[in-house]
């Protein structure tokens, strides 16, 4: 069986005030992995490699996933 990894989940610094109780977290503490999560739902996490996180970062960017158009 496989060793699940450890991820250390980091917010921006706006998500570190108190008052602000949902947001994105990233982990990338273990090598060739980027792992996502919302603090809401902590046990959900999405990873993905770097390139693969380059790539959503751009579509996001460009508004490929924009959900008001």
């Amino acid at each position: 069986m496989s060793r699940v990894p450890e991820f250390e989940f980091v917010r921006t610094a706006a998500c570190r005030d108190a008052r602000v109780n949902n947001c994105p977290e990233v982990a990338l503490n273990v090598p060739g992995v980027v792992a996502l999560r919302d603090s809401e739902r902590p046990e959900t996490i999405v990873t993905m490699t770097a390139a693969q996180r380059s790539d959503l970062t751009v579509a996001v960017k460009a508004g490929e996933y924009d959900l008001s158009a």
